[in-house]
């Protein structure tokens, strides 16, 4: 299983909307995660700077299932609101791992 993370940027004055956003995430936008193949996902808050990693067999592939989803493209519809720079359809731009404890 690959890890995965990635950073993103949350407008100044919609960080509480991201929060509730996230708190009530559609079923079938968690569905379409699991059936892409993200597993161990979680997102992180500090500040304005929404950190998220994931663990997949193939992230590049996952983040490529998930786009070819309606459901994808509705939320990053609506993340676009929130963030400073729409998610490409490809997915976030991944962030290179610089250190691994096993």
């Amino acid at each position: 299983m690959a890890r995965a993370a990635f950073v993103l940027t949350i407008r100044p004055d919609k960080v509480e909307q991201y929060l509730a956003a996230h708190r009530e995430v559609w079923p079938e936008m968690r569905d379409a995660l699991r059936e892409a193949g993200f597993r161990n996902y979680s997102i992180h808050l500090s500040g304005r700077q929404a950190f998220g990693y994931f663990e997949a067999d193939d992230p590049a592939a996952a983040l490529a299932a998930m786009a070819a989803t309606e459901v994808n493209t509705r939320w990053q519809d609506r993340m676009a609101e929130l963030l400073e720079q729409r998610v490409d359809d490809d997915g976030p731009g991944l962030l290179p791992e610089i250190f691994r404890l096993d």
